[in-house]
């Protein structure tokens, strides 16, 4: 034994295994070979060693590849992202996202992670995600070009966050975004408002609460969970106004959220028809305090748009013979009303929440009316000069100072 050659880094550990020595990442690391220690072998450990830290000063060192069998290999891989699936790093990420995003964005979230994106990618290791397999996977998704992009963006953002954590060289989906070639579209198509007739007709079906809400949806153009977010506290009944500044959505009845945007926090102004619902609606709930409108077969909140569409509306159409639209057709009827009456476009962006009234134009631009028989009238009559004599004709100077 006096006689055994040394090697820095490598040692003898029983009768049929090398150990090997090494720093990698700022830490000591310390794996077994399978090799008898004699002097040969001992060299030949010895030679691998320098040849792990040549590839570790070089950058080129992969763990799992030398050493696939190591609990500390399987570590390292995880980090640089090569033994990390992508399902497991989704849900890390939305695990850490959960805090910062809204309840029902989460809940999105959720959705597409585990119905889209964990059953075709999820066992994948996440480093070897490529943008061209994601690009094939993007085109047959039976979906438009915004709920495609929705996706995407999703998983945009939590392959950003493991490039940033270096756990993936680069991201694959920074910079791109896929588009399916699509016919064109008006973006009006998807507005299809209810008519006078066809609103009376679903008034008459209904009775109660539900009418009161139906009511009211189609008086204030409130987005379906601003309606259901409504307390008898946002009423001022003095100024005939509600304020708008929290939503429920479909997160759960407790998912109490602020508005979709700045401009979303506003003050509506309670019109008759929405008014008259509001009083009827207090013989239900107004003593109790809390919320405007109650689902009447739980006596609670309602908790968003589906279990209105299931339980109320779509019965409700049915009996009232009127061809099926989703609630949120009562917001675009509101709009058509307000603007075929002639109400200012600024006025009736403000009341439905939009910043400016550049989405009023442009979606709900054909029920604004062109020309009326009077359209110039009154500028005429209110800075046209009463005594039009006074004012010189075209073509003739005024006499007045000549000498």
């Amino acid at each position: 034994m006096g006689g055994e050659r040394k090697f820095d880094g490598v040692r003898a550990i029983s009768k049929s295994t090398i150990e090997i020595d090494f720093y990698y990442q700022g830490g000591r690391c310390r794996e077994r070979i399978r090799l008898e220690p004699s002097p040969a072998n001992l060299k030949r450990a010895a030679q691998h060693r320098a040849a792990i830290l040549h590839a570790i000063s070089t950058g080129t060192f992969d763990y799992l590849t030398t050493f696939p069998d190591s609990s500390k290999a399987k570590q390292f891989a995880a980090r640089s992202g090569k033994a990390l699936t992508v399902e497991k790093h989704l849900d890390a990420w939305l695990a850490a996202k959960k805090p910062q995003i809204k309840a029902s964005t989460a809940n999105d979230y959720r959705k597409i992670i585990d119905g889209l994106l964990i059953p075709h990618f999820g066992e994948r290791p996440l480093a070897e995600l490529k943008r061209s397999e994601i690009k094939i996977w993007a085109a047959t998704l039976e979906a438009g070009n915004k709920r495609i992009a929705n996706i995407l963006s999703v998983f945009r953002a939590a392959l950003q966050e493991a490039f940033e954590d270096e756990l993936i060289e680069s991201n694959p989906l920074a910079g791109w975004t896929y588009e399916k070639a699509a016919a064109p579209t008006d973006a009006q198509d998807d507005i299809d408002p209810f008519t006078q007739e066809e609103q009376f007709a679903i008034l008459s079906k209904l009775d109660g609460q539900a009418r009161n809400l139906v009511q009211f949806a189609f008086w204030t153009g409130l987005r379906t969970s601003e309606l259901v977010a409504l307390n008898w506290a946002d009423i001022d009944f003095l100024r005939g106004i509600v304020r708008i500044s929290k939503a429920t959505t479909q997160a759960g009845k407790d998912a109490v959220e602020s508005t979709k945007s700045r401009a979303g926090l506003r003050d509506i102004r309670l019109l008759a028809p929405a008014l008259s619902a509001l009083k009827d609606q207090k013989s239900f709930t107004f003593l109790k305090g809390v919320e405007i409108f109650q689902n009447s077969r739980t006596g609670e909140r309602w908790t968003g748009d589906g279990p209105i569409r299931k339980t109320m509306w779509t019965p409700a159409l049915k009996r009232a013979g009127v061809r099926y639209r989703y609630p949120y057709q009562t917001r675009h009827t509101y709009a058509s009303m307000m603007l075929s009456a002639g109400e200012h476009p600024m006025w009736v962006a403000q009341q439905m929440g939009h910043a400016d009234w550049a989405m009023i134009r442009k979606t709900y631009g054909r029920w604004m009316p062109d020309t009326e028989v009077d359209s110039g009238g009154k500028a005429v009559s209110t800075f046209w000069s009463r005594d039009a004599g006074s004012i010189p004709e075209a073509g003739i100077e005024s006499k007045t100072g000549e000498n």
